[in-house]
């Protein structure tokens, strides 16, 4: 069993070559000079670098073009922004969980900066449920997955791994849990976001479509965040990626994509523009290979390794690059400092 890392340890370890990522002897001093991981210096300045206000964006067009939405769009809209409402609240709980049995500081500051901005992005949605709804509508959207069997289903695959962990401390379910939020960050947030650029293709729900952009530069890099912690894990702790282990996180990341595959297939379906299920569907294979790839897990669908060309617009619409947020001029820029994210994420 893992066991909870001391709040106040006099007696711990300030050898920057004991530090480790979880069953370390922590002091808890935050030393911005001395740090092991070296990944996480960089990350930490672009995340705060990716600051933005929800309140910022304009939703103003967004309540006449919800009214407008056809019946097959507002009903994907809904139930995918009520998974995404779901996934954020989720995260900012479960953040800090993880942060009690992490041993190095300079990736607790870095999960706090998460959490921070997950709690933002709960705030986004919040935001535009309270501009583009009635209260009722807002309420139920929601709330949807307590009657919805299909959201509840989705939401239980990565929530039951988040719970093991937090019910039973173990090294293997910190593991499974580290591999469950790199399955959410990077390929639920990306099949979500996709239905909402998707709309902004066809110049509906803008100010929406923005918002979700800011997102999901910030996604990115969490992405990014939770890769290299697995990869460092991968160093330290070898017992843990034994060929059945690894076997094992393979198959979640392959279960990730065949769930998300079910949802679109249930949320999506073939009525909405500019998406097929067939083109979604490849492209939701190829996000699960380059999410095991870069773990070095390998391939799980042979002849998806490469996007999809009928889905290029959407890697083109998530380019942490090409949004900055700009609150005097109200207007998209570049955003030269995004360039630190890899773009094999």
């Amino acid at each position: 069993m893992l066991k909870r890392k001391d709040l106040f340890n006099e007696n711990g370890d300030t050898v920057l070559t004991k530090r480790q990522i979880i069953g370390g002897n922590t002091t808890n001093l935050n030393d911005f000079n001395n740090i092991k991981y070296t990944f996480t210096s960089d990350w930490y300045r672009q995340a705060m670098n990716n600051f933005w206000i929800p309140e910022e964006i304009n939703l103003t067009s967004d309540i006449k073009d919800y009214r407008n939405l056809e019946k097959e769009e507002k009903r994907a809209f809904d139930k995918i922004l009520s998974f995404l409402i779901f996934l954020d609240s989720l995260q900012t709980a479960n953040l800090p969980n993880l942060g009690e049995f992490i041993t190095a500081n300079e990736i607790n500051l870095c999960l706090n900066i998460q959490t921070y901005q997950e709690a933002i992005h709960s705030q986004s949605y919040g935001y535009i449920l309270d501009t583009i709804c009635e209260p009722q509508e807002r309420d139920e959207i929601l709330y949807q997955w307590k009657d919805d069997e299909v959201l509840l289903s989705r939401n239980r695959f990565i929530g039951d791994k988040y719970n093991d962990f937090f019910n039973e401390r173990t090294e293997e379910n910190l593991m499974k849990t580290l591999i469950a939020n790199y399955i959410l960050e990077g390929i639920y947030f990306y099949s979500g976001f996709m239905f909402f650029y998707a709309l902004g293709r066809i110049n509906k729900m803008p100010g929406v479509v923005q918002e979700i952009r800011y997102i999901n530069r910030d996604e990115n890099t969490h992405l990014w965040l939770f890769r290299s912690i697995i990869l460092e894990l991968k160093k330290e702790r070898k017992h843990l990626f034994t060929e059945e282990k690894n076997k094992i996180y393979k198959k979640m990341i392959e279960e990730g994509v065949e769930e998300e595959i079910k949802w679109a297939k249930y949320a999506i379906g073939e009525n909405i523009k500019g998406l097929t299920m067939d083109n979604v569907t490849a492209y939701l294979k190829y996000l699960g290979n380059l999410r095991s790839q870069a773990l070095g897990l390998g391939i799980i669908y042979e002849g998806y390794e490469n996007e999809p060309d009928e889905m290029s617009w959407v890697s083109k619409y998530s380019d942490p690059n090409g949004v900055k947020t700009d609150f005097f001029e109200a207007k998209v820029s570049a955003y030269a400092k995004s360039s630190v994210i890899e773009d094999d994420l």
